[in-house]
């Protein structure tokens, strides 16, 4: 199977995305595509990779994002494939409003079992699809921000933009 590679450049650096038939594999900000595909299960790992220079919807969300509007991230579709809860929690972190982030866990608690608080969080850390999977709008109780794979200056940086759009979102209406 063969996958489309497009690596964008973002506020918060090289964001590349691992696609297939309209469909993210894989995203991250990183120039390296060997840095997401040990992310994608291994059923779903494409045999071969071709770069291109635009995804049309895919790369317009991410674009939309960084102009001020994280839904149609929400709208992209997403292949991840792991176990019942994991594949759920990250459904649910599709949900987690911008500039509303949740903690760890009230994530387990929106996934359908409040004593999974490690189990989120691991559904966090093995999300291959970030900003379309929003793992970065979960944080730790005491209101850090834990862990995030691309950093935590990006993680910081995300979760900035989305408070502010969310505050002139609020404002204007």
């Amino acid at each position: 199977m063969k996958a489309q590679l497009l690596v964008m450049s973002t506020p918060d650096g090289p964001f590349t995305i691992l696609a297939q038939d309209g469909v993210v594999l894989a995203s991250g900000w990183t120039a390296e595509p060997g840095e997401l595909t040990g992310q994608i299960h291994p059923e779903l790992r494409p045999d071969d990779v071709e770069a291109v220079t635009g995804l049309g919807p895919i790369s317009r969300a991410v674009e939309a994002f960084y102009a001020g509007d994280p839904a149609p991230a929400m709208a992209v579709p997403v292949r991840q494939k792991s176990g019942p809860f994991r594949s759920h929690a990250w459904d649910v972190l599709r949900t987690v409003r911008p500039g509303s982030p949740v903690t760890y866990t009230e994530y387990a608690e929106l996934s359908g079992n409040p004593k999974a608080v490690r189990a989120a969080a691991s559904a966090c850390a093995f999300n291959a699809a970030a900003l379309f999977v929003p793992c970065h709008r979960v944080i730790r109780t005491d209101g850090s921000l834990g862990g995030f794979r691309w950093g935590l200056p990006i993680k910081e940086s995300l979760l900035a933009r989305e408070a502010t759009e969310s505050l002139l979102a609020r404002e204007a209406g």
